[in-house]
């Protein structure tokens, strides 16, 4: 874990500026850490609210738009397959999910807020997907061999 933080924003700003800080945000993430892959939670098929469906949807195109520009794949994952890989319950809830990610990372306290717990175990998910071979291991693991 390199860095953890949330890109806030506020109703002062027009929704189109809102956007464009979200944008911002990401990409010059991904230019300072070039990340090898970028982890999404999948949107939902059935909201109870479509106006905030259609919002996130706008928010997550900038976000696949400026790692397609920075040359980052996107990965996008169910939220109950991260939860079911991080918590081993695919209904857990998010401060179970907080709990079970700060674990595994070998950290002295959950991560807060709850937005900052679920990337981190979009992360370890979408690591523990990767073709790559490399296995996750808890922090202060040693490689045999």
């Amino acid at each position: 874990m390199l860095a953890t933080g949330v890109i806030t924003t506020t109703t002062d700003f027009t929704f189109e500026a809102r956007v464009r800080l979200v944008y911002d945000g990401v990409h010059d993430l991904l230019v300072k850490h070039t990340p090898e892959v970028l982890v999404l939670e999948d949107l939902y098929a059935e909201y109870t609210f479509p106006r905030t469906a259609l919002l996130m949807a706008h928010v997550r195109g900038v976000v696949c738009l400026a790692a397609e520009q920075c040359g980052v794949p996107v990965m996008a994952l169910a939220p109950a397959e991260v939860k079911r890989t991080v918590a081993f319950n695919g209904a857990a809830p998010k401060q179970q999910v907080q709990h079970a990610i700060g674990r595994l990372l070998g950290l002295a306290e959950p991560p807060r807020p709850s937005h900052v717990a679920d990337a981190l175990a979009l992360a370890w998910t979408g690591l523990s997907r990767q073709p790559s071979g490399r296995a996750l291991e808890r922090p202060g693991a040693r490689e045999s061999g």
